[in-house]
This record gives structure tokens, sequence and C-alpha cells, in this order.
């Protein structure tokens, strides 16, 4: 096994699969990554607010590899990576348990627009940071288990979409990107303005802007949220069924 020290070094040994770069966050303080043929493990603290341990590679070589950074870097990182994976790891090793399935969605390039009705709301836009209460507000109504909110560290920005007299009714956040994938998080649209596409608004403002600055650009979504993810492919972006473990209590 040999520990992979730069961004680089991750993208060569991963085929530059955008989950794992993506984990590496350009190799920032903390991040740690190694390499077992072709297994490959990231451990990145804090990256959208979770110890996370991105794997890929087949499971014969992902399972020893994993255990070696379980060891090296503590009980609290959750290994994540495809579904199949995952689940082949939880079976070969008898600490870990499934903790949960999602999706990882990511495009290179968003699909044309949708023609529309145009309405009265404002043309999506960047928030000044006197918004985060807007925003933080808006959040709890909406999405209270969005782990994009206001004032976190490497919770970039966010753009919202708001109507003719100024109320904020749907926001969408840059948030924990690495150098070459941008993340889309923290979506939410208030409960009244819900079927009127503002969500889809706001996330191809901010997508548009995560695709020219990174070159791509990503996000997780849960997979009872139908209703989302039929948005974000209408908007280009792919599926990617993942799973994420964890350490037995």
């Amino acid at each position: 096994m040999r520990e992979l020290v730069s961004e680089a070094e991750v993208v060569a040994a991963s085929g530059d699969d955008d989950l794992v770069v993506w984990a590496a966050q350009g190799m920032r303080p903390g991040v740690r990554a190694w390499a077992y043929g072709d297994a490959v493990a990231v451990a990145s603290p804090e990256a959208a607010r979770r110890d996370r341990l991105a794997v890929r590679g087949e499971a014969a070589r992902v399972v020893p590899l994993l255990r070696h950074a379980l060891a090296e870097a503590g009980p609290s990182y959750r290994p994540f990576g495809d579904a199949a994976l995952i689940e082949q790891v939880v079976e070969a090793v008898p600490e870990l348990e499934l903790a949960g399935r999602f999706s990882w969605m990511g495009t290179e390039k968003l699909a044309p627009p949708r023609e529309r009705a145009g309405g009265r709301e404002r043309p999506p836009a960047w928030l000044a940071d006197s918004a985060a209460g807007e925003v933080a507000d808006l959040l709890a109504a909406a999405s209270p288990g969005s782990y994009a909110v206001p004032g976190l560290p490497r919770v970039h920005r966010w753009a919202g979409v708001r109507d003719g007299c100024g109320a904020l009714l749907a926001v969408a956040a840059d948030a924990w990107p690495a150098p070459t994938v941008g993340l889309l998080a923290g979506v939410a649209t208030a409960s009244p303005a819900r079927g009127r596409g503002l969500g889809e608004r706001v996330c191809r403002f901010v997508a548009s802007a995560l695709l020219a600055e990174h070159g791509r650009v990503a996000l997780m979504v849960d997979d009872w949220n139908a209703a989302a993810v039929v948005v974000y492919e209408r908007l280009g972006f792919a599926r990617r069924r993942v799973a994420a473990a964890g350490l037995r209590a």
C-alpha cells in the first residue's frame, strides 16, 4: 500500500473519478489518501459535515485498503462509494454496518433550459452575506436536514430567487468544492412556491457558475427524494447510486 500525497496522484490512481477527487478536496490539510493496486481510499475530514472515507476499486483490494485507512485515519470515518462495492465491503468486514443509501449525481454540461411561462419572480442571483438569516429560516422550514447552512466553514455562498416584493423563495449553495469538482448543496424551496420551477432555476444558476469555475459539478441526494432526482436529471446530472457504512456501535 502506498500513500498518495498530491491531488494529481489521486486523480491518476482513481482514473479521475469525480466522487474520489471531490473527497480529496485538493488535498487540503487533514486529507489523506492511499492506493493498493486499483483500489483507492481518501479520508476527508468534515467533507459535507462528515468524516468521509471515499473508496473505489475491486472489493478484494478495497477491503484491506479500507482496514489500513481506518487504522490510520480513525473510527469516525464513514466508508462511502458505489452501492454494490459498499455492500460487498460490509459483508467482508463484520465490524462495519450499512449506514445509508443515496445518490451521487454529476455533470460536465447542463442540459438546455426548458421554455417556461414568465413569472413575477426575480432572476436567480448570488445573495449578500446579510441574507444569511433569511436563508437559515427558509432551510429550517423547507429543508431542516440540509447539510449546508449559512456560517459553516467551506459553505462559500448562497444563491436565491426572490419574488417581486423581495421575499426569498428558493436557495442553493456553493459548498465544499474541490478544485475540479464543484458541489451543489443546500437546495430548498419555500412550500408555497413549489411547483413553479424555482428550485430548478436556482440550481441551474449555481451549477452553471460551478461548471465555469471547476469544470464539473456534483451533488448528493437522498434516494427517497424522487422529485429532486427528476429535477437534477432534467438539468443534465447523471445518477450514481452510492452507499455509506459505519463502524458498529
